[in-house]
Order: C-alpha cells, then structure tokens, then sequence
C-alpha cells in the first residue's frame, strides 16, 4: 500500500510518545464503541419499558450513527484547520451530555435525541486519532495503529455485552450512562495532557494533492474514493449494523436464544473481532511489504464475506452467535479501506478524506439498523413468520452487498493514482 510521499516528516514522534499518544486516543475510542454496541445488549429491557417495536429499536441504535454522520463533514475540515486534540476535547463535552440525557429520558424521543447526541460527541474519536496518526506515525506503523484502534473498538464492544449483561441486575441501565460520562471526562484529561499541539505548516511533497483546493472537492474527484465508498455504504456499514444490534435480536427472535444466551453470543463475537483486528495489525506490515496492499486484500476477502452472509441468511434458525462471528471477521478486511483512503491524500488532507469516507461508513450503518427494523416489520405485515421476516431482510441486505462488490471490481483506481 502506497502513500504519498513525503519531503519532510518534522511531527514524526518518537516510540514513547507514540505510544501514549495511542493509549489515550484508544481510551476515548474505547468509550465510543461502547457506547455504540449497548444498545443490542439493551435491547430487552428498552423493548419492555419503552414499548418498543423492531422500527423504533433500528430507529433507537440507528440515532448514534445518525449524529455521528451528522458531524463527519465540518469534522473534516475542523482537523486539519484546528488539529485532533482541540477537536475531540469539543466533541467529547456534548458525549458527556448525552450520556447524562439518555440516562435522565423518560421517552422514546428523549432517548433517540440524546442517542443522537452521543453519536455526535463521540463522532471525532477515530477520525482525531488517524488523523494525528497521518502525521505522527510513519506508513507502517499507521497502517498497525489502525488496526489495533479497531481492535480497542471491539474490546469496547465485548464490554457492552456480559458485562453490562451482569451489572444491569445491580445498578440498573440508567447509572451505567452516568459511570460511562466519567469515564469520557477522564480520557479527556488524559488527552488535554498527553496529546502535541497541531502545527499549521506541513511540508508538501511536489506531486501530492494540494490544500489550496478548499473543501471536499478532491475527495469526490478521487476515484479511488468514489471506488471504495459503496463498499463502505453496503457491506462494512451492514456489518457494523449487524455486530451492534441485529445480531442480538436475530439470536433472540430466529434462534431462540434467551437474554442471557444473547449477551455472551454477542460477547463472542466481539471477542472474535478484538483478536482479528489484532492479527490485522500484527501481518499488515508483513502484507504490504509483499505487495497485498488494501484494494488487493479488500478484491479477495470480500467474497468470503458474502459467501457467510448467504449461508447464515439461508440456515435461519441454525443460525447463531457463531455464524455471525465469522460474518462479521470474514467482513473485517473491509476495515483497511480507510487508512487506505487517508494516505492516498497528501496529510493536510488527511482529516477530510478520513472523515468523508467515514460519513458514507456511518450513513450506511444508520440506514441499515433502521431499515432491516423496517423490512423485518413489513415482510411480518405481509404474513411472513418472524424467522422468514428476519431471513428475507438480510436477504435484500446480501443483494446489496454483492451489487456494491461487483462496482468495487468494475472500478480501475487504487490509492497510489491520487
């Protein structure tokens, strides 16, 4: 996987710096991903106190992907004008609101807005950190980075399942959004002390693309862009889709799983994505070296992906946590396409294209959280029984999978043509 180059890298930090400036991004990210899975694992209580039919559950989980899209564009440009460190300390002080809002709400609305308001705050943690990455951290050690920020992100995941599972019983679901707005005011503590300042000037290399072009026009313009972003829509936003919430739900509804049974499925297979995201970041270097760059990876994995997807759709009721896990691993490869959008950008770039890819990943997570909650609703309207409700919306969900691969192949673009 190839970059631009660079004439100068003067931002370049050292091991130990590099490091903590990774744990405390990772911490704050790690706060996100939780927040963004516990929905599934709240989903029979919500389901019970609030009245809550499969639409509104979609709705529910679909609202943090709603703001987090919401934000994704002016985020772009704020990074690279304001840097990661000021950015995500703003972003984060409206998570801390929403979390106090969604454990105060008293309706279905009050939670979808304050839903909405975490997605918002915790938008900027992933894109803050590659951002900085872009600039702190040489190719390799980028590409590793990324793979292991996915991997705290799933090891935030697994914490939104049996262990938020055991502690409902003890403090009830409104106090673990209190606990968890803590635990955002410290990573920002963290991030305040330990984080550099932005510097302005970059030293641009002769045939990068230049920030004299305002905006988001020459992201647009790449077709490598335009290449990876149906993917991102359709296949990597369904997987997270799926992994969040309707896992949980198809573990309780089509395989008859009980509460408890669901929670540790979905613990499994967060614990299955945190130990791939780490492998990723352990053979990406490897990979590169030897010519298996991201578009490459991305051309033969995703197959596999769709292959899983059409067999757990067909099983039905056999279908559970396990089948899932492997979905959502075999699909995990889609998770190099942006680092692979951002250094295919010159680093003043970088917290655009970043950003935009990642509005049309979260788009597509809102649309599909919400839209299977509409086609499992209205395929049962039609007659159809919850199992067969269930089968026939992932069904239209693998036909969109596969028509977004086959665009992906149709394309000739890949990163090193910006």
């Amino acid at each position: 996987m190839r970059s631009p180059p660079a004439v100068s890298r003067p931002d370049q930090l050292g091991a130990g710096a590099a490091i903590l400036v990774f744990l405390v991004f990772a911490a704050a990210y790690f706060c996100s991903a939780l927040l963004r899975a516990i929905t599934a694992t709240l989903a029979p209580v919500l389901t019970q106190e609030f009245a809550l039919q499969s639409r509104d559950l979609g709705l529910l989980a679909g609202g943090y992907f709603l703001g987090f899209a919401a934000v994704q564009l002016p985020l772009g440009t704020w990074l690279d004008r304001h840097g990661p460190k000021r950015v995500i300390l703003w972003f984060l002080s409206v998570a801390v609101l929403g979390c106090l809002a969604f454990s105060a709400a008293g309706s279905f609305a009050g939670l979808l807005t304050a839903r909405v308001l975490i997605g918002m705050g915790v938008g900027a943690c992933l894109m803050a950190a590659l951002t900085g990455y872009r600039r702190w951290f040489d190719s390799a050690t980028l590409l590793r980075a990324n793979s292991w920020m996915l991997m705290t992100g799933s090891l935030g995941m697994l914490t939104s399942t049996l262990p938020v599972q055991w502690l409902m019983p003890l403090t009830g679901w409104r106090p673990l959004f209190w606990l968890l707005a803590v635990l955002i005011v410290l990573s920002m503590g963290a991030i305040a002390r330990l984080v550099p300042p932005w510097r302005q000037a970059v030293v641009l290399a002769p045939s990068a693309v230049l920030p004299a072009e305002s905006g988001y026009a020459p992201i647009w313009r790449s077709a490598y862009f335009r290449k990876l972003a149906p993917l991102g829509f359709f296949n990597y936003g369904g997987m997270v889709a799926v992994q969040t919430l309707w896992a949980g739900p198809w573990m309780l509804k089509v395989s008859g799983y009980t509460p408890l049974q669901s929670a540790t499925g979905l613990f499994c297979i967060n614990a299955s994505m945190l130990a791939t995201f780490w492998g990723w970041g352990m053979v990406n270097p490897y990979l590169a070296r030897r010519g298996w760059n991201a578009t490459r990876l991305i051309a033969w994995g995703v197959p596999l992906s769709l292959a899983v997807l059409a067999f757990n759709t067909w099983a039905g009721s056999a279908t559970g946590w396990l089948g899932w896990a492997l979905f959502c691993v075999t699909s995990s490869v889609l998770g190099l396409a942006q680092p692979a959008v951002g250094m295919s950008f010159n680093a003043a770039l970088a917290g655009r294209a970043l950003s935009a890819y990642n509005l049309v990943v979260f788009a597509g997570v809102f649309v599909a959280q919400w839209s299977l909650g509409l086609l499992i609703d209205g395929f049962a309207v039609t007659g159809l029984a919850p199992v067969a409700s269930f089968q026939a919306a992932m069904a239209v969900f693998l036909c969109c999978s596969v028509a977004a691969y086959g665009y992906f192949i149709s394309i000739k673009a890949d990163n090193s043509s910006q």
